[in-house]
């Protein structure tokens, strides 16, 4: 799977993954249910053959009235592990981003992951796994698993980050995936640090192509310039490598084929 993260969060951002996913380069979108551009953009997905996905969101505000909805990553993080989060906050949060991407798309989401990893943190994954439960049944979305795929050749900081990321979480997903029957990809590929521009993208997909196992899930953060967005530069390489004619090469030769999890 390539799943390109934080759709809803800026025109820009929007329209480059809607370009990519036509071109078949996704095959998942993460979408930011109450961000600003989410509403107006949203009916453009009811076209596209990719899964689509709630990116859970409790860390970034985007006005000043969401930010008491929200709470900086390391606070949360920290109240995740010491027992101190809200259930009933936590909950709230999840209904009304449940409600506002099924109300915009009139459908159920294919998947579940969150905006910075958040949907794996203790306090957080038990409450998400039981909302599902009782809001979807059988008819469960996947979720996303952040173990890291196989990272040999991967820059040090970009391989400890992915580490980083999966010790936070990924072990307990994990557990609940084999105890309880919720699918998930196999592994998680495509954590860097968000810069470099385009060479360093270009070189570290390479290497994610190379690895990539049958059932791995490449992350991304792809978009067409926008104003507002920290990250900007480096998404429009992203979309620049994700693009580029030669990745259909790229891909053939390494014996990758994008896929639909909720397809397979």
């Amino acid at each position: 799977m390539v799943c390109a993260d934080d759709f809803g969060m800026t025109p820009g951002i929007d329209a480059g993954m809607l370009q990519l996913a036509a071109m078949g380069r996704l095959s998942a979108v993460s979408c930011l249910a109450l961000g600003p551009a989410f509403a107006a953009d949203a009916p453009a997905l009811a076209g596209i053959d990719a899964d689509l996905g709630v990116h859970l969101n409790l860390t970034e505000a985007f006005d000043a009235a969401g930010r008491t909805a929200v709470m900086p990553l390391p606070a949360l993080i920290a109240r995740a592990y010491t027992g101190r989060l809200d259930g009933a906050w936590i909950d709230t949060q999840l209904a009304r981003q449940f409600d506002a991407f099924e109300r915009t798309l009139g459908r159920a989401p294919d998947y579940v992951d969150g905006h910075q990893h958040v949907h794996q943190l203790p306090g957080v994954l038990p409450r998400l796994l039981d909302f599902l439960r009782r809001r979807y049944g059988p008819q469960r979305p996947w979720l996303r698993h952040t173990a890291p795929g196989i990272l040999d050749g991967i820059p040090l900081r970009d391989a400890a980050k992915a580490h980083l990321i999966g010790a936070l979480g990924a072990a307990a997903l994990r557990r609940a995936a084999h105890r309880d029957g919720w699918r998930t990809n196999r592994r998680m590929l495509g954590v860097y640090g968000l810069d470099g521009g385009v060479r360093r993208y270009a070189a570290l997909l390479h290497h994610w192509l190379y690895h990539a196992l049958d059932g791995d899930l490449i992350m991304c953060h792809p978009g067409l310039p926008s104003s507002g967005d920290r990250l900007a530069g480096q998404r429009a390489a992203e979309y620049s490598v994700l693009a580029s004619p030669l990745i259909g090469e790229w891909m053939r030769f390494n014996g990758v084929r994008i896929a639909r999890l909720s397809r397979r």
